[in-house]
């Protein structure tokens, strides 16, 4: 079952994308437009970017897209099998942090990113349940850069919820959103520039 394409203009005001099984909350401007600019500069500079290694039926794949893991010391963490340790925070991610905590009302520990470098590289259907995640915190999406599609798929009924991520928007997903639902950024040959997601997370330190 296909849902229309949501495609806002700029507000403040937060856009609910699902009708059910989870809340996701869209803002398109979370960030200003300098800000935005500022940000993505900065973190495509100043952070150790690495391509990605994913387990895909039981072989390490490598991907073309780049990612960071940044966290506080006791936040590793494992994707795809695949164990990640954090970089320290830098003063740009901090004061998204601070801006994304103090919107929002929850703490986040931790910040996974994605560096696309054009519209080939894009991300499957996927659920972000990891055991590490804390699930009673939402995950806060930002984008920044290249406008991009992204899209709900129902795990049951396969309805399909899609919105276009603006540069300095927000996508914050709430439980139990993870257990319902798949998500995806989908390819395009449209788009040749890059693009920057941050996804803030709670991470439940090990013991």
């Amino acid at each position: 079952m296909q849902s229309p394409l949501f495609d806002f203009p700029e507000s403040s005001d937060p856009i609910h994308l699902l009708e059910k099984d989870g809340r996701a909350d869209y803002f398109s401007h979370f960030c200003k437009a300098d800000e935005s600019d500022h940000f993505f500069e900065s973190l495509l500079n100043s952070l150790t970017w690495k391509a990605d290694q994913i387990n895909m039926f039981g072989k390490l794949v490598t991907t073309a897209r780049k990612v960071a893991w940044v966290g506080d010391p006791q936040c590793s963490y494992t994707y795809s099998g695949v164990e990640k340790i954090p970089q320290d925070w830098t003063e740009e991610l901090l004061q998204i942090k601070c801006q994304l905590e103090e919107m929002t009302g929850y703490s986040y520990n931790s910040c996974l990113l994605n560096l696309y470098h054009n519209g080939d590289e894009g991300m499957g259907w996927h659920s972000d349940n990891e055991k590490e995640l804390d699930s009673s915190t939402p995950i806060a999406s930002i984008s920044l850069g290249a406008r991009r599609k992204f899209a709900f798929r129902h795990k049951q009924d396969k309805t399909t919820v899609s919105v276009f991520l603006e540069h300095g928007s927000l996508l914050i997903m709430h439980a139990p959103i993870q257990d319902h639902w798949h998500h995806s950024l989908l390819k395009t040959k449209t788009v040749m520039s890059p693009r920057i997601n941050l996804t803030f997370r709670n991470i439940i330190p090990r013991t």
